[in-house]
């Protein structure tokens, strides 16, 4: 990935978006709260991508769930813009623990970053479990260096 590229990280996963309008909320722009379903669409496909589905976390009762999310809401989106949502694995503690950021843009601009801090559960019990060995192998190569930062900045 060159330096110009707008991306916070390099290598990211990406997904094309265009709000439609029921996605429009009072204020007449795309509400928060599909910003927040956007983000667990192109995770949820990052991780099919990377050969973890939804199914395999129930065959391995462990699943990564969501401890914290914070997001980070900088300009509005409008109904019919060509968006892309970005995804990285960005930390993790081969244990428990891991981070994934995400990135949306419209062109060259960003529009909101969100961090997510997850936990390996077990499925069934909902508690904290050790990742994996599939996890590991899975989601420790795809890791990206929060530190090499893209062309873009963070505001």
């Amino acid at each position: 990935m060159s330096g110009c590229e707008p991306f916070d990280f390099p290598s990211p996963y990406v997904q094309q978006i265009t709000p439609q309008q029921a996605d429009i909320d009072g204020l007449g722009h795309v509400n928060n709260a599909v910003y927040v379903q956007w983000c667990e669409q192109v995770a949820w496909a990052h991780s099919a991508a990377l050969g973890l589905s939804l199914a395999d976390y129930v065959a391995l009762n462990r699943a990564m769930a969501i401890r914290n999310a914070h997001y980070d809401y900088l300009l509005p989106a409008q109904a019919g813009d060509g968006l892309r949502l970005a995804t990285w694995l960005t930390a993790s503690d081969a244990r428990l623990n891991m981070t994934r950021q995400f990135q949306l843009l419209r062109g060259d601009t960003t529009l909101m970053r969100g961090r997510w801090q997850l936990v390996c559960i077990e499925m069934s019990s909902g508690r904290a479990r050790r990742m994996p060995q599939a996890f590991l192998e899975t989601y420790q190569p795809a890791l990206v260096d929060a530190g090499s930062q893209g062309g873009g900045s963070h505001e």
